[in-house]
């Protein structure tokens, strides 16, 4: 059975993705991570289980492989190794190269309390073993000394947001989640841990009918803060951390919710999509994952519009973002951002709007540009 995690848990829970919080991209379909260049069998998600991984919002304590979800392959040990101190430092300086084209003047892409710094999870921050690196970690609590606004930035709800928030260290700010329908402001204090400051939802009905006709097998649920997650089925074993509760289509149907997704075991990538595609989903905004995986969120909300709400909100515009992402659902957060950084890994699409590609999870890719940042300041001095 899927734990259940509430959003005061001190522990990180395993069993979800790398991609939109859903199933790992070798959950049976054969489908390789991206960037691969290749198919092969494939193999089961490990089970969900929990951990404890020291107290909560330090990072500190031994996080075992998968404690946050991951491949098998993965989490069994077959990742690669991290660059060493040279090669890491050569690549931080290949991102301030990449920052000075963007920004000659050292004026906006600096830290400093307006610099926005937005972050996907899956495949960004957190790797396919479901580690968060220390480089990672650090360069997160550099920048916040500045002042920094780092603001997790991700698919994932609430529930599977906070603990991996927490872990890198972020107990208190801002964070995105759902793809841009929730916004919530992190408070130790509050109840939970955080506050809702804007929750965007639609009526679930018309996209529901449209996707269960075109893909009648598949699983259909809907998202919200009250419930978790609310589905015509249970997902297979590991794919998700929040509750699950069955319940009949018309149910879905009724209630104004922030995400609806849809997944379809077991259904080759290319068949799901020419079928999402075929359903001609109107007045929302979608994506597909590595896997039949569809997320699907209010038409005009994405992690673009959540951030430059925020943004306005704590003094900042997109000339002082920096967004780093590997997913379709990041396209439009990296194309407003004023520097839009794509993990290695990010399937071609992706990396044509970025303002510049580092390298993937495995390297540091995230945390080379966060030091980048740093560094420009340092060059100055």
């Amino acid at each position: 059975m899927t734990p259940e995690t509430t959003p005061d848990d001190d522990r990180l829970p395993v069993g979800t993705s790398p991609v939109f919080g859903g199933p790992t991209p070798d959950d049976g379909g054969g489908r390789a991570p991206a960037g691969s260049g290749e198919r092969r069998p494939g193999r089961p998600v490990r089970a969900a289980e929990t951990v404890v991984a020291g107290p909560a919002g330090t990072g500190s304590g031994a996080l075992p492989d998968g404690a946050l979800g991951g491949s098998p392959e993965y989490v069994d040990g077959g990742w690669p190794a991290r660059l060493d101190h040279d090669a890491y430092h050569a690549l931080v300086r290949e991102r301030v190269a990449d920052l000075d084209r963007l920004d000659p003047e050292r004026e906006r892409l600096v830290p400093e309390p307006r610099l926005l710094v937005a972050l996907d999870v899956d495949g960004t921050i957190l790797d396919m073993a479901g580690r968060v690196s220390e480089r990672v970690m650090a360069a997160v609590a550099r920048l916040r000394t500045y002042g920094a606004q780092v603001v997790i930035s991700t698919g994932r709800g609430v529930q599977a947001a906070l603990p991996v928030a927490r872990h890198v260290g972020l107990t208190d700010g801002w964070m995105v989640c759902a793809n841009g329908a929730l916004t919530l402001r992190m408070d130790p204090d509050a109840p939970g841990g955080y506050e809702v400051v804007e929750s965007l939802t639609f009526d679930p009905a018309p996209a529901i009918d449209r996707l269960h006709a075109a893909l009648p097998e598949a699983i259909v649920a809907t998202e919200d803060l009250e419930h978790g997650f609310r589905g015509s089925r249970r997902f297979p074993e590991g794919e998700l951390i929040e509750t699950q509760t069955v319940v009949d289509l018309d149910e879905l149907r009724a209630e104004p919710v922030t995400r609806i997704i849809l997944r379809a075991p077991g259904v080759p990538v290319e068949e799901f999509t020419a079928a999402v595609d075929a359903a001609g989903l109107e007045a929302v905004e979608y994506a597909i994952g590595w896997t039949a995986w569809l997320d699907v969120a209010p038409g005009g909300v994405t992690k673009a519009s959540a951030l430059e709400s925020l943004a306005a909100r704590v003094g900042s515009d997109a000339s002082r973002a920096v967004a780093v992402g590997d997913g379709t659902n990041d396209l439009a957060m990296l194309t407003w951002a004023g520097a839009g950084a794509v993990m290695g890994s990010a399937p071609q699409e992706v990396k044509d709007v970025g303002d510049l590609v580092t390298a993937d999870v495995w390297r540091d890719g995230c945390a080379a540009v966060l030091d980048a940042v740093i560094e420009r300041t340092r060059d100055l001095a």
